[in-house]
């Protein structure tokens, strides 16, 4: 027995696919391999019930989890497989009456069969009186690095879109209500086409609704929506970094007709510091140290997001050194522990030396040895090796 193809693959939709997409994806399979729109043709009837199969399960948000998880066994059929003669609900989520007109319009005489009328009139528009969930709205805000790793409050001041008091975000003038579209007749959609193809489509007059209105409220010219300025309340956690997303619900564009108003999102753009570095939940600082501490040792100040603290330089610590503080880093957005703090050692030339003190490194460098450089000792010594094979190179070239 073959084995069966991966439902995605045969509707030809991404497995993030949405429910309109797979819809969408199937309707148009259906439409082109329909049995009686291929009579004799064995081929396109299993490509048709291979896509009735995929469609059954992908357009069942349980099967589909199931289906996910488990492949074709969790959302196996049984022993006789998938029963296409039990099972015809699905097409009405597609649009029966679409494909069979596609189908039969050409059979049925002039413009076609009203298949529509048997199938309980086609798709329906939405209620355009029915309460409507306001737009979500997105913005961006910079805030300093201080803010970013202690957090902080702020207030927004914003112009969202908001119902309109006027007409309740009916969008018709006080005292007068939408009406049935002269265009589609309230069905929300019209026929294009005549003969064997038919197309159906979004009416173009009332946009789907059915119903248009026919004397526009003039505070919103009909839209429902006002332009309002707000003031919002943001809290700032710790933690949060640049492209980080708060959700503020309820914060963002009014509903229409009474419905709730809709999220507003505030996407974070951090500054950067004059301290810290910053990789994730880790910061790093440069600490400036003099040559003398690094050679002889001692304590040196770090500043961490706590405070200073001290850090212990060993004798003969070299440039670059660095030092791992635990703890003292960013903390984290979900509340799971704090990163790391990572102080570099910068060794500082000390400026502006008096004359005593230039005697005093002067005496110094005096009674100082090769054996007091090492690095400098391995350069050399590299640097003899690279000169003494340049120059034999040199002489087999001659």
């Amino acid at each position: 027995m073959a084995e069966k193809r991966d439902y995605y693959e045969v509707l030809g939709v991404a497995k993030t696919a949405s429910a309109d997409e797979i819809k969408s994806a199937y309707r148009k399979l259906a439409m082109k391999y329909h049995p009686d729109r291929n009579p004799g043709d064995e081929s396109a009837k299993a490509k048709f019930q291979e896509a009735s199969e995929a469609y059954e399960v992908l357009s069942n948000p349980e099967k589909r989890q199931r289906y996910d998880q488990f492949g074709h066994q969790g959302v196996d059929f049984g022993p006789g497989g998938f029963d296409f003669g039990r099972d015809f609900s699905h097409f009405q989520d597609v649009d029966l009456s679409d494909i069979l007109n596609s189908v039969f319009g050409s059979a049925m005489g002039g413009g076609g069969f009203g298949f529509s009328s048997m199938f309980g009139g086609g798709r329906r528009p939405a209620d355009p009186n029915a309460p409507e969930r306001g737009a979500d709205m997105s913005m961006e805000l910079e805030i300093d690095f201080e803010e970013a790793l202690f957090g902080s409050e702020r207030t927004l001041e914003l112009t969202l879109p908001d119902q309109c008091r006027a007409c309740g975000g009916t969008g018709a003038a006080p005292g007068t209500h939408r009406v049935k579209c002269p265009t589609c007749g309230g069905r929300g959609a019209v026929v294009r086409g005549n003969g064997f193809f038919q197309v159906r489509q979004t009416c173009p007059k009332c946009g789907g609704e059915g119903s248009v209105i026919e004397h526009p409220c003039r505070e919103c010219g009909g839209t429902g929506q006002t332009r309002a300025r707000r003031k919002v309340a943001l809290k700032i956690p710790r933690g949060v970094d640049t492209g980080s997303r708060l959700r503020l619900s309820g914060k963002g564009g009014g509903g229409l007709r009474g419905g709730e108003p809709g999220d507003l999102y505030v996407v974070v753009s951090v500054r950067d510091s004059d301290i810290f570095l910053r990789d994730g939940l880790d910061l790093a600082v440069d600490v400036p140290v003099s040559p003398v501490t690094a050679a002889i040792g001692g304590d040196v100040d770090v500043p961490t997001p706590d405070g200073l603290a001290t850090l212990k330089i060993p004798a003969g610590t070299p440039n670059g050194k660095l030092f791992r503080m635990r703890g003292k880093g960013m903390p984290s957005l979900r509340g799971t522990g704090t990163g790391d703090l990572v102080a570099r050692v910068v060794f500082e030339v000390p400026q502006r030396l008096t004359a005593k003190q230039r005697g005093l490194l002067d005496d110094l460098a005096k009674t100082l040895e090769p054996t007091n450089f090492p690095d400098a000792q391995r350069l050399a010594s590299a640097a003899k090796t690279f000169y003494a094979r340049k120059e034999k190179l040199a002489k087999v070239e001659k």
